[in-house]
């Protein structure tokens, strides 16, 4: 088996490095976000806010480095900062409605990247190559399932 991991742990960055998404592209205005602000969008919400501090330790960078990239994406118009009304040092970040739609479009993989990648295989290749993706797919599913059942059975008091 040993074999086998390595292998995956070889090929699969080759395809991720081949097809991921460099930067986000707003359907909409055509504005341009990088991988980095996108990641960020992931971690918000549009009705529960998430501080700025806790945002910070999260993605493991520093309070004003997270400040100034949530600058960017405020001008842009997909967050709000906004005080705690119990603590007012404390901001908190949402996502805006055009920050919804923006973290919606937004895919891991970019599409042409992907077509380009299955040109480069014939017809038949192509069919177990993604047959082979949709088992390991499956597989990831039962995993994070088994995981979230033993986090919750581990949760009963």
């Amino acid at each position: 088996m040993q074999g086998l991991v390595a292998q995956v742990m070889t090929l699969y960055p080759r395809i991720y490095f081949a097809c991921h998404t460099r930067h986000v592209r707003d359907e909409s205005t055509g504005q341009v976000i990088s991988a980095h602000q996108a990641s960020i969008l992931d971690h918000l919400d549009e009705i529960e806010p998430t501080s700025l501090a806790a945002l910070a330790a999260h993605m493991g960078v520093t309070l004003s480095t997270m400040s100034l990239t949530v600058d960017r994406l405020v001008r842009a118009g997909y967050v709000t900062r906004s005080r705690d009304a119990q603590d007012g040092r404390r901001i908190g970040l949402r996502l805006t409605g055009e920050g919804v739609v923006l973290k919606s479009q937004k895919t891991v993989l970019d599409p042409r990247l992907v077509e380009d990648l299955l040109d480069q295989l014939p017809p038949a290749d192509c069919e177990r190559a993604v047959e082979g993706l949709a088992l390991l797919a499956r597989a990831a599913n039962e995993m994070m399932q088994k995981k979230s059942t033993r986090g919750k059975a581990g949760n009963v008091a």
